[in-house]
């Protein structure tokens, strides 16, 4: 459904980024969207995008995104709110237009009830 959206938008002729959050380790995640600076932490030798900065112009569909981590949601946020980030050990942040499709096979509405800090977070995925 997602690739669908993306091949039927003005998009279709930029990336259709697909992560499967859940398959991926919460420590290693905020890496992989978000990319890093090199030196960033011990292994990071180069510079590497992330997949929302792959994704600019683009789509990217976040698969299962109903456990993610508070630190990962904050992030989303700052994406989805203002359109940019920092890459992991960055200074200054990167801008995007990327639309974001999210799956999850929680149901955010009940989650939003229970949620604390989160609630803001799924607001703003369900809007």
């Amino acid at each position: 459904m997602a690739q669908t959206i993306h091949l039927n938008s003005l998009r279709q002729k930029k990336a259709f980024i697909r992560v499967n959050c859940a398959a991926i380790p919460q420590t290693l995640l905020e890496s992989e969207l978000f990319g890093f600076e090199k030196g960033a932490f011990t292994g990071a030798h180069l510079k590497k995008p992330g997949k929302f900065e792959l994704a600019d112009g683009g789509t990217i569909l976040l698969d299962e995104i109903g456990d993610l981590d508070i630190s990962i949601q904050a992030k989303l946020l700052q994406v989805l709110q203002d359109g940019e980030f920092s890459r992991l050990g960055g200074d200054g942040n990167v801008a995007v237009d990327t639309r974001v499709i999210t799956t999850t096979k929680n149901k955010l509405e009940e989650s939003i009830l229970e949620a604390g800090s989160e609630k803001i977070f799924f607001s703003e995925l369900i809007s």
